[in-house]
């Protein structure tokens, strides 16, 4: 498989899993708030983890699949972006302790992966 199919795959893979992710999480924002139990409602307020599972499956199953190189420079993007978000929710917790308002622990994955992605985009067009 050449590195455009794996890279096809890799996306789709990934994106039907994020799509699902978006479906199921609508649908427990909806109607978690109305379950009694509270069994059930933790039941589904953490249901939409089996589609975020799915996608750290996809991603797992890349890595896999790509050559030596490619699995240096991912693990180096991975790296610069767990620093990066290290750093900035270290400040930002300095930051609440001078009065800024409280994050929620939802801020953390999507800075991660937004710095995961600009980290990537920036590496890709400075080696071209």
């Amino acid at each position: 498989m050449n590195h455009q199919a794996k890279n096809r795959q890799y996306f789709f893979e990934l994106m039907g899993a994020l799509l699902l992710y978006m479906v199921v999480l609508t649908i427990t924002v909806r109607v978690a708030p109305g379950v009694e139990p509270a069994g059930l409602k933790i039941l589904l307020s953490v249901s939409p983890m089996v589609p975020i599972g799915l996608a750290i499956w996809a991603i797992a199953r890349h890595f896999r699949r790509v050559d030596e190189y490619l699995k240096r420079v991912t693990l180096e993007n991975i790296a610069i972006a767990a620093a990066v978000t290290a750093g900035a929710s270290l400040t930002y917790g300095f930051l609440e302790n001078a009065g800024f308002p409280k994050l929620s622990m939802f801020a953390v994955w999507p800075l991660m992966g937004a710095v995961w992605g600009t980290v990537a985009c920036v590496r890709e067009y400075l080696n071209r």
